[in-house]
């Protein structure tokens, strides 16, 4: 508690903080509308480099078998490893398969293909992430966290434009007071997606600018409020205090925030990243994965991996460099992408 006022008096006195500039947006204006295609053939679009060797490898055990045996499940095994969905999650599914086919013949690869879209739908769609917010005044606070280079700062931004699309009202909140660089591009994406921001001085408090940034949500009526925060591991004990202080902060002001809390990865790092997620969502409360960069990796099959090891839904995915260039995740449309 005693931190909390403290944070909050040394925010109040800081001249730096302030809004993005350039005054007030129209927060009912339309996004310009940068891509056409639907959501099905972006997905495809993004998950192109995975799905040409893939699929392909699926399709040529399809064409190949007339009746499933253990040769073929071999076969789909080599082709789940190459797409990084990883040793357990692979295994998973294979069993799920075997134990089909012991009670229930698999007759060819157009059935395999089926059952195996049936297993990886089932993957992604099993963690529920935490259960829904109780109605509660707005803001809606979410916090991005993850390590540094997995794109928070830029993910904070596409989310903004995503909210607006949605019809909602949206305030930026630049809560990585430790890169300056952060603050500097975090303006860059508030001003192209036509939201405030509430900012501090390089090195300040985030627990200071989160204040504010609440306190500003709540006298605007806004509905969405974006904190980027700074990157960090779970062994950094002191980065690790910081965001469970501005935990305190956020649910001390709004009841039950932050009421997502969202984890960025890189869909490049693939199994090297999932390690040290894992041990990141034990300290931090993460509700939720953006997983960014899915475009440029061959080994999109990262994605189910997570779902099934961090017990994990996958909510939002980067398919590039855009501001509109991120999805909401569909475990169907995702599985039809990579295996249709």
């Amino acid at each position: 508690m005693i931190g909390l006022f403290r944070g909050k008096k040394e925010s109040e006195a800081a001249p730096e903080a302030h809004a993005a500039p350039g005054g007030p947006t129209d927060m009912s204006a339309p996004l310009p509308e940068e891509r056409k295609t639907g959501f099905f053939e972006r997905m495809r679009q993004a998950v192109s480099r995975t799905r040409e060797s893939f699929s392909a490898r699926i399709a040529d055990i399809a064409a190949m078998t007339r009746i499933v045996d253990e040769g073929a499940l071999e076969e789909l095994e080599a082709a789940l490893l190459s797409s990084d969905l990883g040793v357990p999650t692979t295994a998973a599914v294979l069993d799920a398969l075997r134990d089909r086919a012991r009670h229930h013949a698999i007759e060819d690869g157009e059935e395999l293909r089926a059952l195996l879209k049936e297993q990886l739908i089932k993957i992604l769609e099993a963690p529920q992430g935490a259960p829904a917010a109780p109605q509660v005044p707005p803001p809606k606070v979410t916090f991005l966290v993850g390590v540094n280079g997995t794109g928070k700062t830029t993910s904070s931004g596409k989310l903004a434009a995503w909210s607006r699309t949605q019809g909602n009202s949206v305030l930026l909140c630049a809560a990585d007071t430790f890169r300056a660089a952060a603050i500097e591009q975090l303006e860059v994406w508030a001003a192209r997606s036509g939201v405030e921001m509430i900012k501090t001085r390089q090195g300040g408090d985030p627990a200071a600018v989160l204040y504010d940034a609440i306190a500003a949500a709540k006298a605007r009526g806004i509905q969405d409020l974006y904190v980027d925060t700074a990157g960090r591991l779970h062994t950094k004990s002191g980065l690790m205090d910081e965001l469970d202080k501005m935990r305190r902060t956020a649910a001390r002001l709004v009841p039950g925030a932050p009421h997502e809390v969202l984890l960025v990865m890189d869909a490049t790092t693939g199994q090297n990243g999932l390690q040290q997620a894992r041990l990141f969502t034990e300290s931090a409360g993460v509700t939720g994965i953006l997983l960014t960069k899915l475009d440029g990796t061959a080994k999109g099959g990262i994605a189910v991996a997570i779902a099934r090891e961090l017990n994990l839904p996958v909510r939002f995915v980067g398919v590039g460099e855009q501001m509109g260039d991120l999805l909401e995740f569909s475990p169907a449309e995702f599985v039809d992408s990579l295996l249709d």
